[in-house]
């Protein structure tokens, strides 16, 4: 079968990265506007000549000395060798600001010129799709034709994370990968986004915080709704699964959209704020698979932190239901990771996200130096992904979490922070103790309400006062040369 593309799009060299920025968008949307015009006509009963297929955007830096123009605290930004490099990229809308600002930065840090043309990377039907589009799939069914062999399919090839996993073998010379994800594997994860959290990518903030009960989601979206009605200073809107926007009314207030019938299985809500700054919060569930789901799509986005922010099982007898536990160190037996990051590798705790959750849990709780001692914990966690591990040998359980000076258990927290270090996103973990297993306090229904209504609210002011104090710092302290290695991508 002959194929149909559209008319060739030259490479073209930019030193201003607005301009360079605004040639992707041009390319993106002539592309993905071709494959959907086809699209179109198909379910009009217009079958194509051929095969449809158009290519996803890509750019391009050619670096000839190991020179850079400018001393810049920013761990990335650079080109870490002489070579060509390149990625193909998509959705150039959502990703306006990021794109203009490592655009700037490669200029700013080798001179030169950015290269903006057509990949060879086809762009699949599926991604030229808007997931709010509504496609007429009973009239493409009546066609008889399958739609594989109309347009591209999804292909896993151009989808895995080996340049993220630091697996990934660049020829000599290049072309080496520009940044950590291709198009396809963005577009793959911005899909996914809309499927399990019920809101569009558009509205996710630079600020995440992952739990695993729904009480701290319904005490977020309460207070979410009284800030938007009472005009808070910083926050613009407050987005719900089903994209579901309440205005602040400081902006005019009022609200729009339907919430859904049946909730999305990681249901994210966002109080948003000028530049992404403000604060997306998701209820993951229980357990570490949905943990590296979660984490694995919302990383594409570039956050700048995110936290875990949820229950455990207190290990020490020394503690109290609703003391805090500030994670220094994980034990990882969640094992969904360890393909793609051998547990051999230390997870840090990073010290700017320490330092602002200390001061968080200061502030709300109104205590100081060794007074906080007393209800927050610093340690190690032990994430594990047997939720009935109390069920097993209690000697075995308990010499390997005495062994590792484990303070606390849960399903969720190494995942998240393994998951932060493999895709430099910078990531903390702040636990309250909900039971004592080894020591006989679990919770009983009546205890469960009252704990969960005295506690929730101050865990999650503390987070949100965290989010707040890393937001205002500076860029270079959080995205920190810690967290990335020998040849990184130039890409943030």
């Amino acid at each position: 079968m002959k194929l149909v593309t559209p008319p060739a799009i030259p490479l073209k060299s930019f030193t201003d990265p607005v301009k360079a920025w605004e040639y992707v968008c041009e390319i993106y949307d002539r592309n993905t506007g071709f494959i959907r015009d086809h699209l179109l006509n198909l379910t009009k009963g217009q079958v194509p000549p051929g095969k449809i297929r158009a290519h996803y955007p890509k750019v391009q830096v050619l670096s000839t000395s190991f020179q850079q123009q400018a001393n810049s605290r920013l761990a990335y930004g650079f080109l870490h060798s002489p070579g060509l490099y390149q990625t193909t990229l998509t959705q150039p809308a959502l990703f306006h600001k990021y794109l203009i600002e490592n655009f700037s930065l490669i200029l700013k840090n080798h001179g030169g010129q950015i290269e903006v043309g057509e990949s060879e990377t086809p762009i699949p039907l599926h991604f030229a799709v808007d997931p709010k589009e509504r496609v007429e799939g009973d009239t493409l069914l009546d066609i008889g034709v399958p739609l594989r062999d109309l347009f591209d399919v999804p292909d896993l090839a151009h989808m895995d994370d080996e340049i993220a996993n630091g697996t990934f073998i660049p020829p000599s010379g290049g072309p080496y990968p520009l940044a950590a994800f291709t198009g396809p594997r963005v577009d793959y994860s911005l899909h996914r986004l809309n499927h399990y959290t019920g809101t569009v990518p558009d509205h996710f903030q630079n600020f995440v915080i992952f739990t695993n009960y729904q009480f701290y989601i319904e005490e977020f979206t309460r207070l979410a709704h009284q800030w938007m009605s009472e005009g808070h200073e910083f926050y613009e809107s407050f987005v719900e699964p089903g994209n579901v926007i309440t205005t602040n009314t400081r902006l005019g207030g009022g609200s729009n959209g339907a919430i859904p019938a049946r909730q999305p299985q990681m249901p994210a809500y966002h109080l948003t704020a000028p530049n992404g700054r403000g604060i997306t919060m998701i209820n993951i569930g229980v357990g570490p698979s949905n943990a590296k789901t979660a984490t694995d799509h919302i990383a594409v986005l570039r956050p700048h932190a995110w936290l875990m922010l949820g229950h455990c099982a207190g290990l020490r007898n020394s503690q109290s239901l609703g003391d805090y536990v500030l994670a220094h160190g994980y034990v990882r037996e969640d094992h969904v990771l360890d393909d793609d990051l051998p547990v051999t590798v230390p997870i840090p705790a990073l010290a700017e996200i320490q330092v602002a959750l200390q001061e968080a849990v200061a502030e709300v709780t109104h205590l100081e130096g060794l007074e906080t001692k007393a209800i927050m914990r610093t340690g190690t966690v032990f994430t594990i992904d047997n939720r009935n591990w109390e069920l097993r040998d209690q000697s075995e359980i308990t010499r390997r979490l005495s062994q590792s000076r484990a303070i606390a258990l849960d399903m969720e927290s190494a995942t998240i922070a393994a998951n932060g270090f493999r895709f430099r996103v910078p990531y903390g973990t702040l636990l309250c103790v909900s039971d004592k297993p080894l020591h006989g306090e679990l919770k009983l229904p009546g205890m469960a309400s009252d704990f969960y209504r005295t506690q929730v609210n101050r865990h999650l002011l503390i987070g949100l006062k965290a989010m707040e104090i890393l937001r205002n710092q500076p860029v270079e302290r959080l995205h920190s040369r810690k967290l990335r290695s020998f040849a990184e991508t130039a890409f943030q």
